[in-house]
């Protein structure tokens, strides 16, 4: 029997709403709308905002949604929908009584998760996990996070931000201040920041030819193209992400690892630089665990926040 669920992305820079219909061999997500998250105006006005555009897609559904599943950004409580913490990229975040909230707005049942957890368990169940029984699925971009999905349940933690790979030490991070407060962790050097400004500290542009800021699709181009600080930035960042891949790989034994997020369509100076990494860190048993690509894209936490309304979704550790 199949079941439409409202499925929300709430993102620092977009928020994406929609239905997904599970039930079926594979989920059908349909009229998705995106509009920007606004998020420096606070946390009244982004949850202004997805109240909206749960309502619109209620609008727009063909017939009555059974409940509502949303991915968020921040450290989510998924027992009661909050959101307990977030950082200043999405100032007044923190606090928000979400699921609650589109319950008393919308009269249906919601379910909150991790916007990273929510990806991973879409790509575990729908993606590139869906023939595994365990996945480390790790999402590379404007910052880097991660989920740990075993039998298609995600490892929450005692606080419920298992998975911040981001946050994990890094020797090529030695005295790098990270966004959290730390210093030396992964994401300062290994997010798309990290090599823009590696690129430019190896005498790289810092805008593109037509004046607008360098941007990592720019970086890769000229690291295919020959441009050696180019391709030095994206084997730093690569080096640094695969010695944490072995180094986790070593801890959690995952039949294999996903990778998604803009930074890991990078071409051969960060990948070469990543799988020799890895090779270096991970011990003979997972030495040839499989580093594959994320299937779903931009889709992955659309489906696994519906999945998470319709399932238990994750594990608890006692």
């Amino acid at each position: 029997m199949s079941q439409t669920i409202v499925a929300v992305d709430v993102g620092g820079t977009k928020i994406a709403c929609g239905l997904v219909t599970l039930g079926g061999e594979k989920p059908v997500i349909s009229k998705v709308e995106k509009v920007p998250t606004d998020a420096m105006a606070g946390g009244e006005h982004v949850l202004a905002t997805v109240l909206e555009q749960v309502k619109a897609a209620i609008e727009r559904a063909d017939e009555a949604p059974c409940g509502v599943g949303i991915s968020s950004a921040g450290v989510v409580n998924p027992r009661n929908g909050d959101i307990t913490f977030a950082n200043e990229l999405m100032p007044g975040w923190g606090g928000t009584h979400l699921g609650a909230e589109v319950t008393a707005a919308t009269g249906l049942p919601c379910r909150v998760l991790n916007d990273v957890h929510a990806h991973a368990l879409g790509e575990a169940r729908w993606g590139g996990g869906r023939d595994a029984k365990s996945c480390l699925v790790v999402a590379v971009g404007t910052g880097i996070g991660g989920a740990f999905v075993e039998r298609g349940q995600i490892m929450l933690g005692a606080h419920d931000e298992a998975g911040h790979i981001g946050h994990v030490c890094c020797p090529a991070a030695a005295g790098v201040p990270c966004s959290c407060g730390a210093t030396g962790h992964l994401e300062p050097v290994a997010a798309g920041p990290g090599i823009i400004e590696e690129y430019v500290r190896l005498g790289g542009d810092a805008t593109q030819a037509d004046g607008a800021p360098m941007d990592g699709a720019e970086i890769d181009r000229r690291a295919a193209a020959g441009d050696a600080a180019a391709q030095a930035a994206e084997a730093r960042a690569g080096r640094a992400l695969g010695e944490v891949l072995g180094s986790m790989c070593n801890m959690l034994d995952p039949d294999c690892v996903i990778l998604s997020g803009s930074v890991a369509q990078c071409g051969p100076a960060w990948s070469d630089a990543l799988a020799e990494a890895f090779r270096g860190q991970a011990m003979p048993p997972v030495a040839a665990t499989p580093v594959v690509d994320g299937e779903l894209g931009g889709d992955a936490p659309l489906i696994g926040a519906a999945e998470n309304f319709v399932s238990s979704g994750y594990a608890e550790i006692a």
